[in-house]
């Protein structure tokens, strides 16, 4: 299968409608992680992603009568784009199926690319069968985003560039995973000129598919798919990719929300460049591997796959990459309700570390409960010190650092406990975000249970976030369950939650 790989990639006229990208070194990052760190700039391609080399090395393959009946896709983002632009290229009409969901941006850019866009399902695999049924009706050509031999070949001309650009064989390629179809031509190439090399895929936790199925030895299909980087939300490794992956790939990395936020602002310190959540999956991975393994002075590469992202969204990067840096440290403090005890615990952090946060509402006489967030520049250690530190004092900590639930929504409520409510049972949901999406949650909420707790944050992202309070009573606790299966809506029972139980339970 590579070698059939690499003999389409040699052929394969990408340029055509894709540019070279440069390989740049990144000297900042380069200095923290004491190894060499080189960037693939696939930002910089004419749709800002990569995928315009797969979906233009598919298109260029087809008969005239293919082409004459045309072309369809389905994404929700940067396949669309390259779609659009290569059959706009070719004089091909383009119909690209996106979900409702899609953010304006990316639906405004396959328009003005010449696609023909039709919005159809709440989510991609809604998308995806309506453009298959369509494809059927009207003798479209399906154009993969990446299970099709001669798209996994046009991503692998990025690896042909990597060689003309760094004659030298690397220690380590890191590559971002969502179908799988960049990492199975990279890989495809790169081993099988520099087989010393190590390709390491790198996939977001919460949509670890390649991952899976290399434990498992065969493709899984995850029930639950997280969708921060959403370029890579596939619940699913495709077939081609993973035949590919399980020869050419040597190990998988996953990372957090936290650590791909501080991997875009990596980024963009040493390119002054913003990549997508997505676009920065492989400088996570490199960072995370590093930290992990301590290695040093090694030559590594990392694929920036694409800067297709909406403006809105860089508060809530901004807000989450200082923790992923580790240079921030988020606690539930219990202190003693009275006058000075503020000033004292602020005296016990210690004059030199700033605080970049304080949360506090009055709750009982005897003792209070503040949510802090404060720097760390000494990275995990030094949050574990300052943790040690102030138990030795004795305060009662929480870290809230890596709890979810606290850092999407409890930062933003602090403060509110209510004396008389029973049978209270907390949960997060994901629900699609377009105009009117947060009423049509709530009228699909049933009247049968009282929402006692509410608090959604619009991030500009694909899904809105919300955490619920309802009263359950725990007779009932099976049946309201079993109604939120129905509701097709994911979520999370934080029941358990120190978070909650600290800040918003009257028990």
């Amino acid at each position: 299968m590579p070698e059939r790989i690499l003999k389409k990639v040699l052929t394969v006229p990408v340029y055509d409608v894709a540019e070279e990208t440069p390989f740049e070194l990144a000297p900042l990052l380069s200095a923290r992680m004491q190894n060499k760190v080189w960037f693939k700039r696939e930002d910089l391609q004419p749709v800002f992603s990569f995928k315009l080399r797969g979906a233009y090395a598919k298109m260029v393959t087809l008969t005239e009568a293919q082409r004459q009946a045309g072309v369809i896709a389905a994404s929700a983002g940067n396949h669309a784009q390259g779609v659009a632009l290569a059959a706009s290229k070719m004089g091909i009409k383009a119909t690209i199926v996106m979900p409702k969901t899609t953010p304006p941006i990316k639906v405004n850019a396959v328009r003005r690319l010449g696609g023909e866009v039709v919005l159809y399902g709440e989510a991609f695999d809604e998308a995806s069968v309506y453009a298959q049924q369509l494809m059927r009706e009207h003798k479209y050509s399906f154009i993969h985003p990446y299970d099709d031999d001669d798209v996994i070949a046009g991503q692998g001309t990025i690896a042909l560039e990597i060689l003309r650009q760094h004659p030298k064989p690397l220690d380590i390629v890191f590559v971002c995973v969502g179908g799988g179809g960049l990492i199975a031509g990279i890989g495809a190439v790169l081993k099988q000129v520099w087989p010393k090399t190590r390709i390491i895929g790198v996939e977001p936790e919460e949509a670890a598919c390649l991952t899976e199925a290399l434990k498992a030895g065969e493709r899984i299909k995850l029930a639950q798919v997280g969708l921060f980087a959403d370029g890579a939300a596939v619940a699913q490794v495709g077939e081609k990719p993973f035949e590919i992956a399980q020869t050419c790939v040597d190990e998988m990395v996953t990372v957090s929300t936290d650590e791909i936020c501080a991997a875009i602002k990596d980024v963009f310190e040493d390119t002054r460049a913003i990549a997508e959540p997505a676009g920065a999956l492989a400088v996570a991975g490199l960072k995370k591997f590093v930290a992990e393994r301590g290695v040093a002075g090694l030559e590594m590469a990392a694929i920036i796959s694409g800067a297709n992202m909406n403006f809105d969204r860089l508060h809530h990067i901004a807000e989450r990459t200082e923790i992923g840096e580790k240079r921030e440290a988020i606690f539930a403090v219990k202190i003693k309700e009275q006058p000075g005890s503020f000033k004292q615990f602020c005296e016990d952090l210690g004059a030199s570390r700033a605080i970049t946060e304080f949360n506090y509402r009055y709750a009982d006489a005897r003792e209070a409960i503040v949510f802090v967030g404060v720097k760390t520049e000494g990275g995990r250690a030094e949050q574990i010190r300052l943790l040690d530190d102030l138990r030795e004092k004795g305060y009662q900590v929480e870290d809230m650092s890596d709890n979810e639930m606290a850092k999407l929504h409890l930062r933003h409520m602090v403060g509110g406990r209510a004396e008389d409510i029973q049978d209270e049972k907390v949960y997060r949901f994901e629900f699609p975000e377009r105009p009117g999406a947060l009423l049509n949650f709530l009228s699909r909420m049933s009247e049968e249970w009282n929402i006692s707790l509410f608090h959604y944050r619009n991030h500009s992202d694909a899904y809105g976030r919300v955490l619920v309070g309802v009263q359950v009573p725990s007779n009932q606790q099976a049946d309201f369950e079993a109604y939120l299966d129905c509701l097709k809506y994911p979520y999370i029972s934080e029941q358990d939650n120190p978070a909650y139980h600290l800040f918003l339970s009257t028990n």
